[in-house]
């Protein structure tokens, strides 16, 4: 029996909570950004779109185009507390919940819709009370497969509901261009065109054909990726977090795709602050950071670092994560940033224990340590020192 997968997909959620916090900017055009050299727009308002206005679009030229766009700055703290709410909100209906995001989620509503005999009513009403609740907006694919439910939750917004059946894939998928392939890069895209693929229907087609061409621009593990998917045959597996994690973990995806280094630290600290709360949450601590990005083809890369001490503290994961990010990605094109705490252990069953007092000093004994660590990096020398290491090596 197939399952019922859905994507929940939150509608321009940092635009969203700047309405929420004020009204009055309700169906203006809106966008989360900053002036001046340099600035991105993050993300807009469907107002703001009607003039052309997108994510990723420098401030100037989306200025140009819309000349009243109001600009306001991320506030991130306010969408965490938001996106926090919108997930509490629907593990009230299913605990078969992953996070995808931190306006995103997949869950699994197989066993709460038994019985319901309008689905589209079903999840109509959860629209509603989100919004009654929250105040929130969002759109919602449901589908046999992750992948259909994405595509669904995409193909209309705001406030959008679609349903794909396998049998619908023709019918609704078929017609819409290769760009809103969900898993197809923006690098990919324009190959495609130059070989006659401009639409969903036009690489079905392709595929069904078993084209070289195809093959050569997005090798047998595209070219099958692409092939399961439009038949139907995609993941349906809810990966939802343990009860005792090994691991904790945030990840999001950019609203464009960005290597603006400020865009990317912010990011980063908001992932490890994250991370840290849940951590303490836990009462877990662990000894390696790990970052994944994914560039424009999502395509992933990790990086991670081991050290001695191990720690929940924001300052030293968002330390460790961000020199692993400059050491090895900087100049990249990302799309998805994330960082994970690893080798995690309960504070209380360390081989060495500690009285709260002990764990208090080694905490700030480690926030000093990198801090001196980061300031000799920049320097590129070893010039800065403990007060302690220049007294032990005096004493010698």
């Amino acid at each position: 029996m197939s399952k019922i997968i859905v994507h929940i997909d939150l509608n321009a959620f940092f635009v969203r909570c700047e309405e929420i916090k004020d009204p009055s900017l309700e169906n203006l055009p809106v966008a989360i950004g900053h002036a001046g050299r340099g600035g991105i727009i993050s993300t807009c308002s469907y107002a703001a779109r009607k003039f052309g206005v997108h994510s990723g679009m420098p401030t100037f030229k989306a200025l140009n185009l819309c000349p009243s766009l109001i600009l306001k700055a991320s506030d991130f703290a306010f969408y965490r507390t938001m996106s926090h709410s919108f997930y509490r909100f629907v593990r009230r209906y299913t605990k078969m919940v992953e996070p995808a995001g931190s306006d995103e989620l997949y869950a699994d509503f197989t066993e709460q819709l038994k019985n319901v005999k309008d689905v589209e009513s079903y999840f109509r009403n959860l629209q509603q009370k989100l919004f009654e609740e929250t105040k929130l907006k969002c759109s919602i694919g449901v589908a046999p497969t992750k992948f259909l439910a994405k595509m669904g939750s995409d193909y209309q917004k705001p406030l959008g509901l679609t349903v794909i059946r396998r049998k619908d894939i023709k019918k609704i998928l078929y017609p819409l261009s290769i760009d809103d392939f969900y898993g197809i890069g923006k690098k990919t895209c324009p190959r495609l065109k130059q070989i006659g693929i401009n639409t969903i229907g036009d690489l079905a087609v392709a595929i069904e054909n078993d084209s070289e061409l195809l093959k050569q621009i997005m090798g047998e593990t595209g070219f099958e990726y692409v092939k399961e998917h439009l038949e139907g045959r995609g993941s349906d597996v809810i990966h939802t977090e343990p009860n005792d994690p090994k691991s904790i973990g945030n990840s999001s995806t950019l609203m464009h795709d960005t290597s603006d280094l400020d865009e990317i630290k912010q990011m980063i600290y908001q992932l490890s602050e994250e991370v840290s709360q849940r951590a303490k949450a836990e009462k877990k601590i662990g000894s390696t950071i790990q970052i994944v990005v994914k560039n424009t083809d999502f395509k992933s890369f990790n990086k991670s670092i081991t050290f001695d001490t191990p720690t929940n503290d924001k300052d030293a994961i968002f330390s460790h994560a961000y020199q692993l990010f400059e050491s090895n990605f900087e100049g990249m094109v990302i799309r998805l940033v994330g960082v994970t705490l690893q080798n995690l252990v309960s504070i209380q069953d360390m081989s060495i224990q500690m009285t709260f007092f002990d764990y208090e000093q080694h905490e700030e004994e480690s926030k000093t340590k990198l801090l001196i660590n980061d300031l000799n990096r920049k320097m590129k020398k070893e010039l800065f020192v403990r007060a302690s290491q220049v007294k032990k090596e005096n004493k010698k």
